[in-house]
């Protein structure tokens, strides 16, 4: 605040010092300007916590076709009508004031320094010239507003420029072009071509509030995206959690699978984003469970013919609970072929080689392992080795031989666990907020 009155009682001085008899003629130019500036600021347009009107293009003018202390004083008295009319409160007051009082005397030097009325005979420059006043008050007069949320709100001055001035500049040279049209159809002295200010006024509102609005509707459907990828995907958190209470081991062996799968899929290259999708599908490959009865579900001896016939339904059960879900086609996709073999003996389709998606394969070895290797398994556990030979024999006929490999060399070098037993492991592996941001970011993964 001190800042601010000291901003507003120096820029009085100077605009005292700097005004001439000259700057204020002809008068009837000023009155135009200021009535249109008051008329615009009293219909401005507003769009989220910022407003938007043609005063900006008055005091540029001003500053341009008068002097600095004529667009110092026409911006204040703009701005007090207005704070009269909405009843300011005198932080805000004191706040904008102090801005309205000194760019436009910096403005008006600066037009000064580049040539001035002088320009008048070199359209050319004229133009630029005021085109640069335009574009450099326009990042001035952002700064000091800048500024003062920083100060006030916290919020860092580099992110009010990039969330806020930057995706509008694009319309601000524009309207900065406009501007200068209506600089140099002036030049004449036909006041009515000031007329033309209402038009760029109009042009002005209507370009940046669409702007604004554009921008303030992608980010309320961005925000509504996480909302939207947040539920659904504690839907599914809690469908895993509801499984772990019903067949811990089912949700337990979903989770290892997904770290394996992970750790398969790194190793051969694929990037991050096919990482976390292959990670996502084995953690939801055997969700298609829940039909089971507990008969089978807890079964602790060999399933009928009519049973396996049910417990093969369920990747065609899964992947049809999955893909309800916005987004994650893909990975449904997926769950629907994780017992799939690379023979053509696997089901629910039957797919030969190269049909299966490279994810399934990934999942279908890190499946059989965790299937042979697991304590809390129906089956009694064998040994990593043993399973490994295992993995080799059945290789190329029920699974892929270049996952098989990379799976056994991943062993080999590295002590890859999971420990079943252990509730940190399976919330690890579920990690909510990974999942929300991952279905929340655009899905263009082909696996």
């Amino acid at each position: 605040m001190a800042g601010q009155i000291a901003l507003t009682a120096g820029s009085a001085v100077a605009g005292v010092a700097l005004s001439q008899r000259a700057d204020w003629e002809p008068l009837s130019l000023f009155l135009l300007l200021l009535g249109l500036s008051v008329v615009s600021e009293l219909f401005r347009l507003e769009t989220g916590n910022l407003h938007i009107s043609a005063t900006f293009l008055s005091v540029v003018l001003a500053m341009t076709l008068l002097g600095p202390t004529p667009a110092a004083v026409l911006g204040v008295t703009t701005y007090l009508v207005n704070a009269l009319k909405v009843r300011a409160s005198w932080r805000a007051t004191l706040a904008n004031v102090s801005t309205f009082a000194f760019f436009p005397l910096v403005g008006g030097l600066l037009f000064e320094a580049l040539g001035g009325r002088a320009l008048e005979d070199d359209l050319p420059a004229f133009i630029l010239a005021v085109l640069v006043v335009f574009l450099s008050m326009n990042v001035l007069n952002f700064l000091l507003i800048a500024i003062d949320i920083a100060i006030v709100d916290g919020q860092r001055i580099r992110r009010s420029f990039h969330e806020i001035y930057f995706p509008l500049a694009p319309v601000e040279v524009a309207v900065g072009l406009l501007t200068a049209g209506v600089a140099v159809a002036f030049q004449g002295g036909d006041l009515p071509v000031v007329g033309l200010l209402a038009v760029v006024g109009l042009i002005f509102q209507y370009l940046l509030s669409t702007s604004l609005n554009s921008q303030d509707r992608k980010e309320k459907l961005e925000r509504r995206t996480r909302e939207l990828a947040s539920l659904q995907v504690g839907l599914l958190s809690t469908v895993l959690q509801t499984l772990s209470l019903r067949d811990k081991m089912t949700a337990r062996h979903s989770a290892a699978v997904a770290r394996y799968s992970r750790e398969i899929a790194s190793e051969l290259g694929l990037g991050e984003r096919e990482q976390d999708v292959v990670h996502t599908a084995a953690l939801l490959h055997d969700i298609g469970k829940f039909i089971f009865p507990d008969s089978i579900l807890l079964a602790d001896s060999k399933l009928t013919d009519e049973e396996y016939e049910l417990v093969k339904r369920h990747p065609e059960q899964g992947a049809r609970l999955v893909a309800q879900i916005e987004g994650y086609g893909p990975i449904a996709e997926i769950v629907l072929a994780h017992h799939e073999r690379i023979d053509g003996k696997g089901y629910p389709n039957g797919l030969v080689g190269e049909q299966i998606p490279i994810a399934a394969k990934i999942i279908s070895v890190a499946d059989t392992y965790d299937v042979m290797t697991s304590r809390d398994s129906y089956r009694r556990p064998v040994s990593s080795r043993e399973a490994i030979d295992e993995l080799r024999r059945v290789s190329g006929a029920q699974l892929d031989g270049d996952v098989v490999e990379t799976f056994i060399g991943l062993l080999e070098e590295r002590t890859i666990t999971f420990r079943h037993a252990d509730d940190a492991d399976f919330e690890k592996e579920l990690n909510l907020e990974a999942r929300v941001r991952l279905h929340a970011a655009p899905r263009a993964v082909a696996v």
